[in-house]
């Protein structure tokens, strides 16, 4: 049981003003916001999905919005976050598996891997898509 009056100095719990900045971290606040992304995503394909199944009238404007520059935007970020979070996962798959990659050196290596893999994974789905 804590001490009464006892004044400790240092935080509760860690914080960002704390700790130093580093890959494993950034990807780990990453995945965390491709999941909201990837929620927020799917349900804008949810209304594309049923406007289409109402009729003419009621997917055009939905159909105008997705291939507008904010439409197309909004999309290539949802396709990032579906790669990020595809490969993210599969580094904690690992983790929680043959609880392997835990090595700081490694990790970050890892991290580092999955911020390329989604971002050239991304580009180059959405150049096939355009030129070919």
């Amino acid at each position: 049981m804590a001490e009464a009056g006892r004044t400790d100095e240092r935080p509760m719990s860690p914080h960002i003003q704390v700790w130093k900045w580093h890959a494993t971290m950034a990807a780990s606040i990453m995945h965390r916001a491709t999941g909201v992304a990837l929620y927020v995503g799917m349900l804008m394909i949810s209304a594309w999905l049923v406007a289409a199944a109402m009729g003419p009238d009621a997917y055009a404007p939905v159909q105008a919005l997705m291939f507008s520059l904010i439409g197309q935007l909004i999309l290539f970020g949802f396709t990032l976050a579906i790669l990020y979070h595809f490969a993210n996962g599969i580094r904690h798959l690992i983790w929680d598996g043959p609880r392997a990659g835990f090595d700081p050196q490694f990790a970050s290596a890892v991290s580092v891997f999955n911020f390329a893999f989604a971002i050239l994974g991304a580009a180059a789905i959405w150049s096939a898509s355009h030129f070919l």
